[in-house]
């Protein structure tokens, strides 16, 4: 398992695999922009070379890169789609040049049929992936109210199906989501049976990597808040349920807690995620 969190990629891509060495990493997370914007940041060959230069000398191993929070590539709005279209190519193109999978957050149908907007979301992923050669496109389970795509597993598999299901479409899951979508992943008998449920409908072929959050909120609240591991509705037992399980074992797990002051997870929460991991795996001996 190669537990790690999310970094910034200030001041040069590279500059993220140090940020992931001081936390005590295995795998980081980058925005490859500003995540608010729609305005790309423009990387070239010598910026993907001093990366993969830098992940070399690293205990790094995995990495992933976040696509900006504007997309909907769902939207009824043509010129939100084709906005949405060139920021996902320009996350593939980096994924490509640096090694790294891309998380998506599906979408939203903010009106009209959901199955119409599962097909538009679906048309752009297959645009975006043909003009990309190598990275994953991780759809990322949600959590939210309203027309928000990919609350269930069901709807995951119908945006997948949509895209093509060809071999570099996967899903990215989150503990926090999960819980707040009415999975109940309190415990490992609950995480079981939610990933046995999951490997029905999608297939753990498809499952390329772990988001673990603890959540400020309840089971079927469909709100995404994220809390520090172990100080939310999760609690330990089901933190140690994620970092324990079997099935994550070769997966990046990774943190995007608020830390202790509201910047983000800090290398004493990778810590105390790698000791609730060991805890884990003696209780499964």
């Amino acid at each position: 398992m190669l537990i790690g969190t999310h970094v910034s990629q200030a001041g040069g891509l590279d500059k993220a695999i140090g940020r992931g060495v001081e936390r005590g990493c295995e795998s980081i997370q980058i925005f490859n922009q500003s995540p608010r914007m729609w305005r790309p940041t423009r990387y070239g060959p010598d910026d993907f070379a001093a990366f993969r230069a830098a992940m070399a000398d690293s205990p790094i191993r995995a990495v992933l890169i976040h696509a900006v929070y504007l997309i909907n590539c769902a939207s009824e709005d043509p010129e939100i789609r084709s906005k949405s279209l060139a920021s996902l190519k320009q996350s593939l193109h980096v994924g490509d040049g640096i090694g790294a999978d891309v998380v998506l957050h599906p979408g939203s149908a903010l009106r009209g049929h959901v199955g119409e907007a599962i097909r538009r979301a679906g048309a752009v992923f297959r645009e975006a992936l043909a003009e990309s050669e190598r990275s994953m496109l991780l759809l990322e389970d949600t959590a939210g109210a309203g027309g928000t795509l990919g609350r269930s597993f069901e709807e995951l598999q119908a945006l997948l199906e949509a895209a093509g299901g060809g071999d570099r479409l996967g899903v990215c899951l989150d503990s926090c989501h999960l819980l707040a979508s009415g999975y109940d992943v309190r415990t490992a008998a609950g995480l079981t049976e939610t990933l046995d449920c999951f490997d029905e409908i999608v297939g753990l072929d498809r499952l390329g990597a772990v988001h673990l959050n603890d959540s400020q909120t309840p089971l079927g609240s469909n709100r995404d808040r994220h809390a520090n591991l172990g100080e939310g509705e999760l609690g330990e037992e089901g933190c140690v349920a994620f970092l324990s399980e079997p099935r994550f074992e070769q997966m990046a797990v990774v943190l995007e807690t608020p830390g202790p002051d509201k910047r983000g997870t800090t290398a004493e929460e990778i810590a105390y995620a790698k000791r609730l991991r060991s805890r884990g795996l003696k209780a499964r001996a």
